[in-house]
């Protein structure tokens, strides 16, 4: 078998759902392009803005900082890191490390913040309450809160995550299943807020498939932190996770199909859905709310309780 592109026998992958076959140097330009393509498509970045990267150390958060990097080489835009320490034992640490050595790498500004430090409570701690609500639900909530905080202390205009195209079909169906059409809207390209304390979010990896990823930074030789939360298998979205992959075993298509398909079904939902703006503020750390509480300053208190 030959690169369909370039007429190289040493072929790393055969795509299933274009039948496309790529050697090495032909596979990594097809994902940067394919990134790229999507940060235009959607209009991810503006020349002069400052992207806020939420760098784990993981494949998907080190993959957006290599290509959103290449903007940064010809002076479209500026990029700083944040990574949350969410205090799990055994496994987070190996990825701080990590993304310390590429912000380094690069010479960028980066921050390391913790559920500890902001908190005064870990994720480990959390889960060893009896009556918790899951880890990716406080995970969630409290990373989002602590991204957002630095991008605004670091005066980002952009906050950029590495979700993938399994990361993005998951969500929709999650929270399809679930009903939570609300959170269902909110998925996509680009998500942006009334309100001026949250900064616009960025998915420039929405469209590549997660094995492809993992391929491409083995492909460049990229250091990265290949282990799983140990508490993801626990998750609705590792199950959800399962499903699509058994789905997808015969039908190589379904994930892009589903993809198309819920951006042409928000489009809809976008303007028939009366999204109130809520001018509220939570009482405790004064972020806008439509209760008296955000969602992490409600979890901290009931954990306060427990």
């Amino acid at each position: 078998m030959k690169c369909t592109k370039c007429g190289n026998p040493q072929v790393i992958i055969k795509k299933e759902q274009s039948g496309q076959a790529l050697c090495k140097d032909c596979f990594i330009e097809s994902i940067e392009k394919k990134a790229i393509k999507t940060v235009k498509k959607e209009k991810l970045l503006d020349k002069g803005d400052k992207v806020l990267v939420a760098l784990s150390g993981g494949k998907d958060s080190v993959t957006v900082l290599e290509i959103l990097n290449s903007f940064r080489k010809m002076h479209i835009i500026d990029i700083c890191a944040v990574t949350v320490d969410e205090g799990i034992a055994g496994y987070r640490q190996d990825g701080v490390d990590i993304a310390i050595n590429h912000a380094k790498r690069l010479g960028i500004e980066h921050r390391v913040v913790s559920l500890k430090e902001e908190y005064g409570i870990t994720l480990d701690e959390i889960m060893q309450r009896e009556n918790h609500r899951g880890s990716c639900t406080y995970c969630g909530v409290f990373r989002r809160a602590l991204i957002n905080k630095a991008a605004r202390e670091m005066g980002a205009t952009k906050i950029a995550t590495g979700h993938n195209l399994d990361d993005e079909v998951q969500g929709i169906m999650m929270n399809y299943l679930e009903g939570n059409i609300d959170n269902l809207t909110k998925l996509g390209p680009k998500t942006e807020s009334k309100a001026e304390e949250f900064t616009v979010k960025i998915k420039p990896l929405r469209e590549i498939p997660e094995y492809e990823i993992g391929l491409y930074v083995v492909a460049k030789g990229l250091d990265v932190h290949f282990d799983s939360c140990p508490y993801a298998m626990q998750s609705f979205r590792a199950e959800v996770s399962d499903l699509i992959n058994k789905l997808n075993e015969k039908h190589p298509t379904i994930k892009y199909s589903t993809l198309r398909g819920y951006d042409k079904i928000k489009k809809a939902l976008g303007n028939s859905l009366d999204k109130q703006y809520s001018s509220s503020r939570c009482k405790i750390c004064g972020q806008p709310s439509a209760n008296e509480l955000c969602r992490a300053c409600s979890f901290i208190e009931e954990l306060k309780g427990d």
